[in-house]
Protein backbone atom coordinates (compact mmCIF):
# COMPACT_ATOMS: atom_id res chain seq x y z
CA UNK A 1 0.00 0.00 0.00
CA UNK A 2 1.31 3.41 -0.88
CA UNK A 3 2.07 5.86 1.91
CA UNK A 4 0.81 8.81 -0.13
CA UNK A 5 -1.31 11.17 1.87
CA UNK A 6 -2.60 14.69 1.65
CA UNK A 7 -4.40 17.14 3.91
CA UNK A 8 -6.24 20.20 2.70
CA UNK A 9 -7.78 22.86 4.93
CA UNK A 10 -10.63 25.11 3.94
CA UNK A 11 -10.78 27.82 6.58
CA UNK A 12 -14.17 29.51 6.53
CA UNK A 13 -15.40 32.43 8.60
CA UNK A 14 -16.44 30.53 11.73
CA UNK A 15 -15.35 26.94 11.03
CA UNK A 16 -12.76 24.93 9.13
CA UNK A 17 -13.01 21.79 7.02
CA UNK A 18 -10.07 19.38 6.93
CA UNK A 19 -9.99 16.98 3.96
CA UNK A 20 -7.80 13.92 4.34
CA UNK A 21 -6.59 11.59 1.63
CA UNK A 22 -4.74 8.35 2.16
CA UNK A 23 -4.27 5.76 4.88
CA UNK A 24 -4.87 7.34 8.30
CA UNK A 25 -1.93 5.78 10.12
CA UNK A 26 0.87 7.38 12.13
CA UNK A 27 2.21 9.50 9.23
CA UNK A 28 -1.11 10.98 8.07
CA UNK A 29 -2.32 11.03 11.68
CA UNK A 30 0.58 13.15 12.89
CA UNK A 31 0.14 15.57 10.00
CA UNK A 32 -3.61 15.75 10.68
CA UNK A 33 -2.99 16.32 14.39
CA UNK A 34 -0.55 19.16 13.68
CA UNK A 35 -3.00 20.87 11.31
CA UNK A 36 -5.98 20.44 13.66
CA UNK A 37 -4.06 21.64 16.72
CA UNK A 38 -2.81 24.62 14.72
CA UNK A 39 -6.39 25.57 13.88
CA UNK A 40 -7.45 25.10 17.51
CA UNK A 41 -4.56 27.29 18.69
CA UNK A 42 -5.77 29.98 16.26
CA UNK A 43 -9.17 29.86 17.96
CA UNK A 44 -10.98 27.61 15.48
CA UNK A 45 -13.25 25.50 17.67
CA UNK A 46 -15.67 24.24 15.01
CA UNK A 47 -14.06 21.64 12.77
CA UNK A 48 -15.25 19.17 10.15
CA UNK A 49 -12.98 16.30 9.15
CA UNK A 50 -13.96 14.89 5.76
CA UNK A 51 -12.71 11.30 5.47
CA UNK A 52 -14.22 10.64 2.04
CA UNK A 53 -10.80 9.95 0.48
CA UNK A 54 -9.50 8.00 3.47
CA UNK A 55 -10.29 4.33 2.94
CA UNK A 56 -8.38 2.93 5.93
CA UNK A 57 -7.85 4.08 9.50
CA UNK A 58 -5.68 2.10 11.88
CA UNK A 59 -5.61 2.19 15.70
CA UNK A 60 -3.01 4.98 15.75
CA UNK A 61 -5.22 7.04 13.44
CA UNK A 62 -8.19 6.48 15.75
CA UNK A 63 -6.16 7.54 18.79
CA UNK A 64 -5.10 10.73 17.02
CA UNK A 65 -8.73 11.52 16.18
CA UNK A 66 -9.58 11.04 19.86
CA UNK A 67 -6.78 13.46 20.82
CA UNK A 68 -8.29 16.07 18.49
CA UNK A 69 -11.72 15.51 20.07
CA UNK A 70 -10.19 16.01 23.53
CA UNK A 71 -8.37 19.19 22.47
CA UNK A 72 -11.61 20.63 21.13
CA UNK A 73 -13.52 19.52 24.22
CA UNK A 74 -11.11 21.52 26.39
CA UNK A 75 -12.11 24.60 24.41
CA UNK A 76 -15.81 23.71 24.31
CA UNK A 77 -15.48 23.12 20.58
CA UNK A 78 -17.25 20.86 18.12
CA UNK A 79 -15.92 18.22 15.77
CA UNK A 80 -18.03 16.58 13.08
CA UNK A 81 -16.97 13.83 10.70
CA UNK A 82 -18.32 13.17 7.23
CA UNK A 83 -17.51 10.93 4.30
CA UNK A 84 -17.03 7.80 6.42
CA UNK A 85 -17.40 4.37 4.89
CA UNK A 86 -19.97 2.05 6.48
CA UNK A 87 -17.16 0.16 8.22
CA UNK A 88 -15.59 3.37 9.56
CA UNK A 89 -18.95 4.56 10.84
CA UNK A 90 -19.57 1.24 12.64
CA UNK A 91 -16.10 1.43 14.17
CA UNK A 92 -16.60 5.03 15.33
CA UNK A 93 -19.95 4.09 16.90
CA UNK A 94 -18.55 0.94 18.50
CA UNK A 95 -15.65 2.91 20.02
CA UNK A 96 -18.07 5.62 21.25
CA UNK A 97 -16.39 8.31 19.12
CA UNK A 98 -19.90 9.21 17.94
CA UNK A 99 -20.73 10.12 21.55
CA UNK A 100 -18.20 12.98 21.45
CA UNK A 101 -18.21 13.98 17.77
CA UNK A 102 -20.91 14.12 15.15
CA UNK A 103 -21.07 11.72 12.23
CA UNK A 104 -22.85 12.95 9.12
CA UNK A 105 -23.39 11.49 5.66
CA UNK A 106 -22.07 14.54 3.82
CA UNK A 107 -20.09 17.70 4.35
CA UNK A 108 -23.06 20.07 4.15
CA UNK A 109 -24.87 18.24 6.97
CA UNK A 110 -21.68 18.20 9.05
CA UNK A 111 -21.27 21.97 8.60
CA UNK A 112 -24.93 22.72 9.35
CA UNK A 113 -24.67 20.81 12.63
CA UNK A 114 -21.56 22.51 14.03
Amino acid sequence: MLNKFDIQIRDEQDYAVIDTEGYLNDALGEALSAKAHGLIQEGRTKLVINLEKTALINSIGISILIEIIEALDEREGTLNFCGLSATQERTFRMMAIAKYAGIFPDEQAAIENL
